[in-house]
């Protein structure tokens, strides 16, 4: 159910970085969750093993994976991939969670993404439009 449950949550966030067209997608996303629970299920039930020591680990190797979608452009200074970065590393945290068997925080966590996700483009998209609105008609002092 552990793996299964990664899979999933891995696709469903793979899909709408799919959806917009990013470097990522339902497989990649799959593919980093499953492994980040299959890393936490090698050593949950060995009393030796440090359970916290994997999770340090699959979290900081997957920033790596992240890091290798963040654009930085010379010619305009914008820096393109910062979601999908995150969406990456986070796919992993959730996958942690699907192998400790976190239920309850893995709810609260996807829907928390997915509202992100989903929701946090527009609000973006509405605040700088306000923002230009307001800029416009308070020009700055001129000193």
């Amino acid at each position: 159910m552990r793996p299964g449950a990664a899979i999933l949550i891995g696709g469903v966030i793979g899909l709408d970085r799919n959806l917009h067209h990013k470097p990522t997608g339902v497989r990649t996303l799959g593919l980093v969750a499953l492994g980040s629970a299959l890393a936490v299920l090698a050593v949950v039930h060995d009393r030796q093993a440090d359970v916290s020591q994997v999770i340090h680990g699959v979290i900081t190797g997957v920033g790596f994976i992240g890091a290798g979608v963040i654009l930085h452009h010379a010619t305009n200074g914008k820096v393109h991939g910062l979601t999908t970065a995150a969406s990456i590393w986070v796919t992993a945290a959730l996958g942690v969670l699907c192998g400790l068997a976190a239920w309850k925080l893995l709810v609260v966590a996807v829907a928390g993404v997915l509202f992100l996700l989903l929701v946090g483009g527009p609000i973006e998209n509405w605040c700088q439009k306000a923002l230009e609105i307001e800029e416009k008609a308070d020009p700055p002092d001129s000193r």
